[in-house]
């Protein structure tokens, strides 16, 4: 009789736990991964108020995303577009899922601008720098068709799509990947020379080694922000000083090269990365930046509630206020 080997069973590795919340992440000793995920969502063609659809924006790497299109009303005249990155600790979420999908088509129709939303590749996976690179792939694509000479040309975008007013945005994570696309836009021209007209930049994860406003002084072991930097971006130059995660960090480009004409920073009052935002916001103040810069704060709320409570009074003004600046002429 053939002998057999007992299955050996898999063991977690490492796991990140997050206080009143839970594991965030855990890797086994056969390499798979287990993190959260909110459910996926189907596009909707047929809403009254809007179309969306998931369309390839490359196949090497793989980058795609879904594209929200508000109710045409006047054929002739263009679309803001807002490029978007979510959130997610660079670990989790999608453009997929039922709160982006929930959020991202309601800002759509509610201030009339085309939503690019940017399934870029997640970590430990594929660590940092992979979804910086894509998701720059993924905004040089957008800004491509203002010249309409892609092979693989989106018609939402051609036919609807107003080039000289592209926004970048996302929150908590994706907010630090807006940052650094709007970093990187000062550094180098978009295709065709497209600018981009303004950031926004919701509860922003950034980090440094030394605390800042209110923040505790907390072991690095025991940091979560900083132990979630180190399993995305093992062995960064200058650790959590990097300059994608510290934008004041060691090498990092000044913020005076910000590549756009606008920023609003949100913050919420009881968000741990609250001081994080005013940090940033007062940073880009001193800076020497010449572009339009505002703040908006919600006291009574926490990290990325608009998300997490769509319904709520305080989503709901939050949502108007992204819709203003999404329409302000200047």
């Amino acid at each position: 009789m053939a002998s057999t080997t007992p299955n050996t069973p898999k063991t977690v590795t490492k796991e990140i736990v997050v206080p009143n919340m839970g594991p965030l992440i855990r890797i086994f000793s056969d390499g798979s991964v287990e993190k959260p995920q909110s459910p996926f969502v189907p596009p909707t063609l047929n809403d009254p108020n809007h179309s969306s659809k998931d369309i390839v924006i490359s196949h090497n790497p793989t980058i795609s995303s879904r594209i929200y299109l508000p109710k045409i009303t006047n054929p002739s005249s263009k679309l803001p577009i807002l490029v978007y990155f979510h959130g997610g600790a660079f670990i989790f979420e999608s453009a997929f899922s039922q709160q982006y999908h929930g959020h991202l088509k309601k800002l759509a129709s509610q201030a009339n601008v085309i939503v690019v939303s940017i399934e870029y590749r997640l970590a430990p996976e594929y660590p940092l720098p992979t979804c910086y690179h894509d998701c720059w792939a993924a905004l040089k694509w957008v800004s491509s068709h203002s010249n309409n000479t892609l092979d693989n040309a989106e018609p939402w975008l051609i036919e609807h799509g107003d080039f000289s007013k592209i926004f970048i945005g996302g929150d908590s994570a994706g907010a630090n990947i807006a940052h650094n696309m709007a970093i990187q836009a000062g550094i180098e021209l978009l295709p065709f020379d497209v600018k981009i007209l303004g950031a926004i930049i919701i509860h922003p994860y950034l980090q440094s080694s030394y605390p800042i406003g209110s923040e505790p002084i907390v072991e690095p072991e025991n940091n979560v922000a900083h132990k979630v930097w180190n399993l995305v971006y093992p062995n960064a130059p200058f650790g959590i000083d990097n300059p994608f995660i510290n934008p004041l960090g060691e090498g990092a480009p000044s913020l005076e090269k910000l590549g756009c004409s606008k920023i609003i920073v949100f913050v919420a009052g009881k968000d741990m990365l609250r001081d994080r935002g005013i940090w940033y916001f007062e940073s880009v103040k001193k800076s020497g930046w010449n572009g339009k810069l505002e703040l908006f704060e919600e006291k009574d709320e926490d990290h990325v509630y608009h998300l997490f409570k769509p319904e709520s009074e305080s989503a709901k003004i939050f949502l108007e206020r992204l819709v203003s600046f999404l329409q302000e002429i200047n």
